[in-house]
């Protein structure tokens, strides 16, 4: 794959370890014409994307950000319960 256009989103938050677990079974999906890394460390959920052309690059980074924000909101909501 030839990547020429590429993302990194830098999430700052106290459940970087639950998102970056809950979004690594989204890395074995093939996404069409991306590649894509999650990282990070304490605090820290770092998601990069790379694609072969902006629109498959938007529709990643908008998968990734919706999963990621499902992940945050369900780790909050199992730490009020």
């Amino acid at each position: 794959m030839m990547s020429t256009d590429r993302a990194t989103l830098i999430v700052r938050t106290e459940h970087a370890e639950v998102v970056r677990r809950a979004l690594s079974p989204e890395l074995t999906e093939n996404i069409p014409r991306t590649r894509v890394k999650v990282a990070g460390g304490a605090g820290e959920v770092v998601i990069e994307i790379w694609a072969d052309d902006l629109a498959a690059l938007r529709a990643a980074l908008n998968s990734y950000i919706r999963w990621g924000n499902v992940a945050e909101e369900t780790a909050k909501e199992v730490e009020g319960a």
